[in-house]
């Protein structure tokens, strides 16, 4: 291991976390600390943001009900929540910030707010990289056209750009992930956005894996790199209690009926009529989750004295020292390309004949190593990267068999290489040993029959 790798070894930002000593059990009896390489499914949470939401407990009230000390303090603090987040994504002063649950919830909220928006504008721009989340709201609103990938899993701009041509006038919305799930890709969201408004439309960046990971500027509303509409979650942002944001202009939401109906969300209402709040108290129906606001706003405190520049470079140069021991393992093919486009800290891969449900199982069982496998609810990018056509997919669906799959590994700012080196010494020991595994896990255990992860 280099020097530089030795010195990342002590990480300053690993007493940051939650938990990142807890040890785990394995299957020989014993326990080991666990190694958690599931960052892009869920991070653990900071410990400013335990200590705080400890904190702020014995002050939890209603929000906008009252005007008891504790309830003008809740409310006060839920608010204020906002400007800090706008500031962190260099948002407009002007644009709204509207809590959610996640950015599942935040995208949907999109969604419906803009199929409300009668304009003749049916065509949704999206991409073969997204999440199911920024792509099955779209879905049965408006026609969306997918932009293409190249070989290496990344996104073909001339194939952007012609669909721009193609639908121009007809677009309602350009939506497209900052950073993808499954290989890490870090987008150019600037470019995409300059030339989504060169044709006169809009664009909305699922900013779930990037605002994590990346600096991340909306930019001002004059800009032609302005990003119109960004959506992000705390649980990938070292805050757990389930809260996420949708940020955008407050003009796109003012039509139409809100995405969830109930109290809060209404200044007046009688059996024949609604008055509905002003955004974004007309998207925050019922009780709001307060704690996920302490949670994730202190989150992004801790991530602005961190520095998010410095957050990037620690798990680009984790990526780089994990692709390179991974490359040069015999019978591990990979999945994402570095080194041909910017990426954050994840790795997809799988092992010749090993079933990537087994190589996870055996990575926990074996070593304490908690990865992620199946399709990351990223289905068609996955399967377009396998080299799987829908009718495959199709027929493997019908005859109910084992779902194909990856195993992804993904980085957190606390993680660090000495993790690296057990992760990649067990996937060693597993390509020299299948037969052992296989029978071990998949044959005796019957894990060749546990539910298809998707």
């Amino acid at each position: 291991m280099s020097g530089q790798n030795k010195l990342l070894n002590y990480n300053k930002y690993r007493n940051m976390v939650v938990g990142v000593n807890s040890l785990v059990p394995l299957d020989n009896g014993t326990y080991t600390t666990g190694v958690n390489f599931d960052n892009a499914a869920t991070t653990p949470p900071f410990i400013s943001v335990e200590k705080e939401v400890h904190n702020f407990l014995p002050w939890y009230s209603s929000i906008h009900r009252g005007k008891g000390y504790k309830s003008t303090v809740s409310t006060e603090t839920y608010e204020a929540g906002r400007e800090i987040i706008k500031k962190f994504v260099g948002a407009p002063e002007d644009a709204a910030v509207i809590y959610t649950k996640n950015t599942t919830e935040a995208i949907n909220i999109l969604a419906c707010s803009m199929y409300q928006q009668k304009d003749g504008r049916d065509v949704v721009i999206s991409t073969w990289m997204e999440h199911a989340a920024n792509d099955l709201p779209w879905r049965d609103k408006f026609k969306v056209e997918y932009v293409e990938i190249d070989r290496y899993g990344r996104l073909d701009l001339n194939d952007y750009e012609e669909k721009l041509k193609k639908h121009q006038g007809r677009i309602k919305l350009v939506t497209v992930t900052g950073a993808a799930n499954v290989t890490g890709y870090l987008n150019d969201i600037y470019k995409l956005a300059a030339f989504a408004h060169k044709y006169g439309t809009l664009i909305h960046v699922d900013g779930a894996q990037l605002v994590p990971h990346v600096p991340v500027d909306m930019r001002p509303a004059d800009s032609d790199e302005h990003i119109d509409f960004l959506s992000f979650s705390a649980h990938k942002l070292y805050a757990p209690y389930g809260s996420g944001v949708l940020i955008g202009p407050k003009s796109a939401f003012e039509e139409g009926a809100p995405y969830c109906l109930g109290g809060s969300a209404i200044k007046l209402v009688t059996h024949q009529r609604i008055w509905w709040e002003d955004v974004p108290a007309k998207f925050e129906a019922g009780s709001p989750n307060l704690i996920g606001v302490v949670a994730l706003v202190t989150a992004i405190k801790t991530l602005n004295k961190i520095g998010m520049q410095n957050a990037y470079e620690h798990e680009r140069s984790l990526l780089n020292y994990a692709y390179g021991q991974i490359s040069i393992i015999p019978d591990i093919r990979l999945y994402s390309h570095p080194d041909k486009q910017p990426s954050i800290g994840v790795i997809p891969f799988t092992i010749e004949g090993v079933h990537h449900s087994l190589v996870s199982a055996i990575l926990s069982y074996e070593a304490g190593i908690a990865v992620r496998n199946g399709f990351f609810c990223a289905h068609p990018y996955c399967e377009r990267l396998l080299g799987y056509s829908a009718k495959e997919i199709e027929d493997i669906a019908e005859r109910k068999a084992l779902f194909p799959g990856l195993v992804r590994a993904s980085f957190g700012l606390y993680n660090t290489p000495a993790e690296i080196d057990r992760f990649t010494n067990c996937l060693k020991l597993i390509v020299s040993n299948k037969k052992y595994f296989i029978n071990k896990y998949g044959k005796s255990r019957g894990l060749y029959n546990i539910r298809n992860e998707v």
